[in-house]
């Protein structure tokens, strides 16, 4: 294939300030141990690949910020439970939620709350959470992307990453 026959791709990055969501959780590290309850303030990032097109754009990724920030706000101020945990099981009431570790009931009000189909709430497991979500968002998947890949971090210097690549 001639240079000029290929795709001219690029890679925008996304990291924006405002692109972030504040939970509650704790880390499940064996059936036995976990950490106490605790919150952090995320904040997410993404690298995007796809064609420019002929006005030099690769889209509006206005969009994906957008998508992001819909993500984050459906996050933001909730305790987030893992369901998917092998450690963790859950009971849900119209009014509360029950969580069972070991020997622990860890009882919260159901408003606050999200059930969120992860193993554990790590920044593995919300950086792949996020992907899924953005890879099958209708703003998205309609466009030509090549690559994704999302990152959150819990603080500086500690994040996690999932990618996706086009076969």
């Amino acid at each position: 294939m001639t240079a000029a026959a290929r795709p001219r791709l690029s890679t925008i990055d996304i990291a924006k300030h405002a692109l972030n969501f504040s939970i509650a959780h704790f880390t499940i590290f064996s059936a036995t141990e976990r950490e106490n309850l605790h919150g952090h303030n995320f904040q997410v990032e993404c690298s995007l690949t796809a064609p420019v097109n002929e006005d030099g754009l690769v889209f509006d990724y206005g969009i994906v910020k957008s998508i992001i920030r819909e993500l984050c706000d459906r996050l933001d101020e909730h305790v987030v439970l893992p369901t998917q945990s092998p450690f963790l099981s859950i009971e849900e009431t119209e009014e509360r939620v029950t969580a069972r570790f070991a020997d622990e009931e860890i009882v919260f009000l159901r408003r606050d709350v999200l059930l969120l189909p992860i193993r554990n709430t790590t920044v593995e497991e919300l950086s792949h959470w996020f992907l899924n979500q953005m890879l099958t968002h209708p703003d998205l998947s309609s466009r030509e992307l090549t690559e994704l890949i999302v990152r959150v971090s819990s603080s500086p210097g500690q994040s996690g990453s999932a990618s996706w690549r086009a076969t």
